[in-house]
């Protein structure tokens, strides 16, 4: 049984918040092309995927990224239109996401906004996944300052600057106030192993789901259920949960589709009540 954030209380995700799928980062589109097919597919309960060329945008516009990052927004310009009524979930969500990898905050500022410029007006992102995100109070106004200026490149570009969204990629709990500093938080991102034991912090309890995300590897298929059931007890909008455990030469666990995956679009998909 996992540690939980209220014992005997109710899950933290009622019928009218959806949970969703978030993709840390496929690999390249010409190499995982069942990948990215399956985020198009209709009723597919997608949040945001996340786009990583070469650590970032690359150094110059990817042919097959662009025809990705197309599809992706096609899919999503269905959704709002309703003319793909089961993808209730795309249309709330259904982002690309540039990758911007901060180094634990050691990324020089130039090369940051270099890369944020690059994924907007090659690829027209939604939104940036903030990779190796600081988690300490100290580098919080830094942090602050870089969100407050993809915006503000957002806006620039004539990207609809109030639908931009913005994910810190910490994979910990963070200090409290990273909360405030974008759309959602990534609080876990480690093993089965460790996440079915996983405390959670008292202070998400004052943010909704949608402010937070897990992501969990070697989930055996038996455990996919009590894996879903920890991610509603601890508060978690976005999920992406993997059978793959990082051993065998697989060097990002998180980079291909589950064996699991029909499964869990079944578990969480369109009509399935929290």
């Amino acid at each position: 049984m996992p540690h939980l954030t209220r014992t005997g209380t109710a899950p933290r995700i009622s019928g009218g918040e959806r949970l969703g799928v978030g993709v840390p980062g496929y690999g390249h589109p010409l190499l995982a092309r069942a990948e990215w097919a399956e985020l198009v597919r209709p009723g597919t309960p997608l949040h945001w995927a996340v786009l990583n060329v070469a650590d970032g945008p690359g150094s110059r516009p990817d042919p097959h990224c662009l025809e990705a990052a197309g599809r992706l927004r096609n899919a999503r310009e269905r959704a709002l239109h309703e003319d793909a009524p089961g993808d209730a979930v795309r249309a709330a969500g259904g982002r690309l996401l540039g990758h911007l990898n901060l180094a634990g905050g050691r990324r020089p500022w130039d090369e940051l906004v270099a890369d944020a410029r690059s994924f907007l007006d090659w690829y027209r992102v939604g939104g940036f996944y903030l990779d190796r995100c600081p988690t300490d109070r100290a580098a919080l106004p830094s942090v602050r300052r870089l969100t407050a200026t993809l915006h503000a490149l957002a806006g620039e570009s004539g990207h609809d600057d109030g639908s931009l969204r913005i994910v810190l990629g910490h994979g910990t709990h963070p200090h409290p106030g990273y909360a405030e500093a974008a759309d959602q938080l990534v609080t876990f991102r480690g093993p089965w192993t460790e996440y079915r034991w996983a405390e959670v912090e008292q202070w998400t309890a004052d943010y909704p789901p949608g402010r937070f995300a897990h992501f969990v590897h070697g989930v055996p298929r038996t455990h996919l259920d009590e894996a879903l059931r920890i991610a509603r007890w601890q508060g978690a909008g976005t999920v992406f949960f993997t059978d793959r455990d990082g051993q065998k030469g697989q060097t990002d666990p998180f980079a291909t589709l589950p064996g699991y995956w029909d499964d869990i679009v079944s578990r969480i998909g369109p009509g399935i009540s929290e």
